[in-house]
């Protein structure tokens, strides 16, 4: 009985896998030769390649979205470095805050150092409520997006020159 079952179970899985192959296509060609069709057929029609970069004139906003990611990774770079730190390196923070403090730095470098970490904070907060703005469906027309770039640029700059005077 067992033996008849399994014969009948290997007929019924043959049969069903010649059905589900006689649906598939074989692959006939490797990505390099779609490839090489690809670029034989723009070459044949005489197709120009896509525009670089370099073509293109700068904008507010296309800058203001390229610094507004890299605030974003570098915030989350210092971040993750800081934390990293303070859980790797010995002693306390008040320790470090005092190695700092003993170096004599002058205060043209300690000010630039407070506007240089305040800028990404603030340029990022500030870009993000716009970015928010947007998404709820506000401020998409050309001279609204310029207005908020600027405002944006604006009020970092200022809040970033009140915090370092802090």
């Amino acid at each position: 009985m067992a033996l008849l079952l399994r014969m009948v179970a290997r007929q019924g899985l043959c049969s069903s896998r010649t059905q589900l192959c006689r649906h598939a296509v074989p692959m006939g060609t490797s990505a390099k030769e779609e490839m090489d069709k690809f670029w034989a057929k723009n070459s044949r029609l005489n197709r120009p390649l896509s525009p670089h970069i370099t073509i293109y004139r700068w904008s507010v906003p296309m800058m203001m979205s390229i610094t507004h990611r890299g605030t974003g990774v570098g915030l989350s770079a210092g971040i993750s470095a800081f934390a990293v730190a303070a859980l790797v390196l010995p002693g306390s923070f008040p320790y470090y805050l005092d190695l700092v403090h003993s170096s004599s730095m002058g205060p043209a470098l300690i000010t630039t150092a407070k506007f240089a970490l305040s800028f990404p904070v603030a340029y990022h907060t500030y870009n993000g409520i716009r970015h928010l703005m947007w998404d709820v469906g506000k401020g998409f027309k050309i001279p609204e997006v310029y207005r908020s770039g600027y405002i944006v640029i604006a009020l970092s700059i200022f809040t970033s020159v009140a915090l370092t005077v802090l």
